[in-house]
């Protein structure tokens, strides 16, 4: 096991050591489709039983999935739309489950004009992503390995981007408590053609995240700490800027405690069990971006609920990535095989 998990933290340094500088590309990569996953923050990284989740986290794969198949759709910002199909199915017993997944990003129909600011008409954009997931559980461990192997399309107008990247992920399930611990590391890949000839960097983003069923409460909690491949990641937001008595702004400074925070999300489901749950979460950096002074937004909130039926899962979510707008996602899951 210890060669295993040696060759794995190789892997994943030497791939993160190869990313090229310049400007990122494929953001999309880091949005979540799943309502489930929405409603708790949007960065719970052990969600069990999930088909939506290997998108995630591809060391969450496991048999519990075999034939069941999700579809998310957001209404996201300024019409455009966010949305995934997933799909899990268990090939034989040697090879166990594979999972696949496509993702879209869809901007819908933008004004096209040209240098003089003459509109000349409209033009299409969008991103696509398709990604197939395979978990190979450690035998006599509580861990689990997985990875996602993403195959990336962008479309702006004429001007297209193909890339590829992939998902590495260790996934911890205690057997004598209901812990579950996992680090991932996600898009880990480069443009295999780009826009216009200039090398763009894939969105790598590294977490690590934890979950725990209390033992008397109907309550199941989520903590992630994300993007921690990178420290400061604080944006000063325009709100709170302080402005003096001579009309000169300052920026507002961020301490080393309030960025730290900022890498935080938590969330919590009630009867997690049931047929009927109810999930909340709070991501503390959208709250701070987000916010205006004197003004309720109520960002960085979220929640949602489940609804399980015999063959049929229904998960809700509204979360806020504008102060003035929510963003409403649907996720329906199927079970084929029943």
């Amino acid at each position: 096991m210890k060669k295993i998990l040696l060759i794995f933290t190789f892997f994943i340094s030497t791939l993160i050591s190869a990313q090229r500088g310049g400007e990122s590309v494929y953001s999309f990569l880091n949005l979540s489709t799943s309502a489930r996953q929405l409603a708790l923050g949007g960065a719970a990284l052990t969600l069990g039983g999930d088909i939506n989740m290997p998108l995630w986290n591809p060391a969450t794969i496991d048999t519990t999935m075999n034939g069941k198949m999700g579809a998310n759709y957001t209404s996201h910002l300024a019409g455009i739309s966010l949305g995934s199909v997933t799909y899990a199915t268990k090939v034989n017993e040697k090879l166990g489950m594979f999972h696949a997944g496509v993702t879209y990003l869809d901007y819908g129909s933008l004004t096209r004009a040209d240098e003089g600011g003459n509109i000349t008409g409209e033009f299409k954009a969008y991103d696509l992503a398709v990604s197939i997931g395979y978990a190979y559980p450690i035998k006599k461990t509580n861990l689990t390995l997985g990875a996602n192997v993403k195959f990336i399309n962008s479309l702006i107008d004429t001007y297209s981007s193909v890339g590829i990247a992939a998902d590495i992920a260790v996934l911890y399930k205690s057997k004598k408590s209901p812990l579950e611990v996992s680090f991932v590391v996600r898009n880990i890949g480069t443009q295999l053609k780009t826009f216009n000839g200039t090398n763009e960097k894939i969105p790598l983003q590294i977490a690590f995240g934890a979950s725990k069923r209390l033992a008397h409460v109907p309550l199941k909690w989520y903590v992630t700490l994300d993007n921690l491949q990178q420290w400061n990641i604080s944006t000063s937001n325009p709100s709170n800027a302080v402005v003096d008595i001579e009309g000169n702004s300052t920026d507002e400074k961020i301490s080393f405690a309030n960025n730290a925070i900022r890498h935080a999300v938590i969330g919590a489901e009630l009867f997690p069990d049931k047929k009927f749950t109810l999930r909340l979460g709070y991501n503390y950096r959208r709250a701070k971006e987000l916010s205006i002074i004197d003004t309720r937004t109520f960002a960085g909130l979220s929640y949602g609920f489940g609804l399980r039926l015999k063959n049929l899962q229904l998960n809700y979510a509204l979360t806020k990535f504008h102060p003035d707008s929510n963003s409403n996602t649907f996720s329906l899951i199927v079970n084929l095989n029943q």
